[in-house]
């Protein structure tokens, strides 16, 4: 009897090899680490619990934040950029989507990840890096206006879906709105706090 396997270099095996390495990428807890190695404690100990750069930031260690901010930009985007190279845009867009679904559901941490903001303009910049300096700025836009860190990932992923498909960006437009409606999903409480007025400020330190 002749059992048949898949090679080793199929397109179906190398996207399920791509997404489950971009997963992995993604799911390092950059936040955590950081917290941990300067001395600042568990963050997940610490305000809202969330492992992101925000909540870094209300330890009062801004350069633990900035370092938390890029590192989970940076795996994002580089899970897409090493998939493009290696076996195509297809590749990109699966490696965009584990990369971000193991900072929301690390294995590393129960699956009780962050909320996808960082990973999720760095996986735009890398796809699109037109659209992704727009949905940054429109990060910092709304940032500067309110000072609602939420309220900001709110906007620019709210957005972005509509730019790339305004610049022609029509294949990517679906993958953007996956992970904006994830970014929503995932502040639900923020939404809620937001509604309440009670929602707090870009550097308020929490006990």
């Amino acid at each position: 009897m002749t059992i048949f396997l898949p090679e080793l270099t199929s397109p179906a095996l190398m996207l399920l090899l791509t997404a489950a390495l971009a997963y992995l990428l993604g799911s390092i807890p950059f936040g955590v680490v950081i917290t941990r190695a300067m001395g600042l404690g568990d963050l997940r100990q610490i305000g809202s619990g969330n492992i992101g750069a925000t909540n870094v930031l209300r330890t009062g260690n801004k350069p633990a934040a900035a370092a938390t901010l890029i590192l989970d930009a940076a795996k994002g985007g580089i899970a897409v950029l090493i998939a493009r190279a290696t076996v195509g845009d297809d590749a990109a867009q699966v490696a965009a989507l584990a990369s971000f679904l193991g900072h929301l559901f690390p294995v590393w941490l129960g699956f009780k990840g962050g909320k996808g903001v960082a990973t999720f303009l760095g996986i735009l910049l890398a796809l699109t890096w037109p659209i992704g300096l727009l949905a940054c700025a429109t990060w910092a836009a709304a940032a500067a206006l309110f000072r609602i860190s939420s309220l900001s990932a709110l906007a620019a992923s709210a957005l972005a879906p509509g730019y790339l498909a305004f610049a022609g960006y029509s294949d990517k437009v679906l993958l953007a709105l996956l992970l904006a409606a994830l970014v929503w999903f995932r502040h639900a409480e923020n939404i809620r706090r937001l509604k309440a007025g009670t929602e707090p400020k870009i550097g308020k330190k929490t006990a």
